[in-house]
This record gives C-alpha cells, structure tokens and sequence, in this order.
C-alpha cells in the first residue's frame, strides 16, 4: 500500500519549511524535497542558477536489499500551472562549458543562443522558451529543441564542481542514495508540482500540495 505523508523539513530560507513527501512500492521507497525559492537554491548550492531551476533533494531506499538501477532520465518534474514538464538536467548542461542553443518547432523557426557568457540571458540562459518542453529534437509546432555545442574547456563555471557533489548519483546499488536532481523549470508554485519516477515496479508520484 502506497503511503504519503507530510512531515516537517529543515528550514533553507527564513521561515518557509519545503514540504517533504514520500512513498514506495515493493521495490524501493522515495523521499523528495523541492527547492524552489531562488534564495533557497543558493542556500542549498551556493548559487541561485539564475533563477531558472527548480531543485529536489530525493532519497531513495532499496526494500528487502533489493538492487535498484538509478537513472536521471527516469524522473520527471511537470506542473499543473500549464502542464509543463522536464526531465533533470545533467551539472554538466547546467554549468559545464558546453553552450545551449535553444530552437522552436516547425510553428516558429526562430532559436535563441543560451550560455553562461551570455549577460542578456543570464549567467545560466533560460531554459524554457514560451512553455515549450526541454528535451530532444522535435517538428511539434511551439515545442523547444535543445541541443549543446561544446565550447573551451577553460569557460568552466566554478558551480560546476558543487553541483557534480551534491546531484543524485546514476548507479546501480542496494544500499540507500541521495541528492539534488536540476530541473530546467522556473516561475512555479510547489504545490502546483508534481514528481514522477519511473521504477521498474511502476511510477510512483508525489504531489507536494
């Protein structure tokens, strides 16, 4: 039987307390935390990103000792705001010294350059235009396309090192794991949002209303 619960958690900004959540199936169990206050983020990684993600702090627990294979691409963060969703970004998409280059569907063929040099974008570019889904190629009129271009290795963000520390680890264990997952999402209420993962036992969803 799936359990949800509200508990308290650990201020990150004056007052306000993020709502935790968990739940489980007969494989694992999943506790997550959103960081969505720009002050909070910095608070939680040393940088506010610019204001364009949305952080959880996910813990999960094998059941029974039971090896679960973790997967950035099996988490999905959407928002009943206006049904946006996306999928975790890599630190490396985030602060690494790749630049972003941003492309709408076959509605508009218009793109906009994404880079941390960029001072018109941000230090992190954002990463949504006009509510449009970050995510691979796509003709779908209005939708975004996202692709990295590799730049100089010496353009490094500093960031880079903290978010690589603190991100959810991709691996395959029996023992409990945590961290930051990076969702390219902004301007969203928590209790508007929705975590989805995608185990091997089925999806399991916390809302934090």
């Amino acid at each position: 039987m799936i359990a949800v619960w509200l508990v308290a958690a650990s201020a990150f900004g004056g007052d306000k307390k993020p709502p935790l959540r968990s739940t489980e199936n007969d494989i694992l169990e999943i506790t997550a935390t959103v960081i969505a206050d720009r002050e909070a983020v910095k608070q939680a990684i040393g940088s506010d990103l610019g204001g364009h993600y949305i952080l959880v702090d996910v813990h999960l627990t094998p059941k029974d000792g039971q090896k679960i294979k973790i997967n950035l691409d099996d988490f999905l963060l959407r928002t009943d705001k206006d049904g946006e969703r996306t999928t975790p970004f890599a630190p490396s998409q985030i602060a690494g010294s790749a630049t972003m280059v941003l492309t709408q569907g076959a509605a508009n063929s218009g793109g906009h350059w994404a880079s941390p040099g960029n001072p018109e974008l941000g230090p992190y570019g954002p990463p949504i235009m006009n509510g449009g889904a970050i995510g691979g190629g796509s003709d779908v009129p209005g939708e975004t396309r996202a692709t990295i271009k590799q730049g100089s290795k010496d353009k490094t963000d500093p960031i880079l090192e903290v978010l690589k520390q603190k991100v959810l680890p991709e691996k395959e264990t029996e023992a409990p794991a945590s961290g930051l997952l990076y969702f390219p999402m902004e301007k969203q209420k928590i209790k508007d949002l929705e975590l989805i993962y995608k185990t091997p036992d089925g999806k399991l969803s916390l809302r934090f209303k």
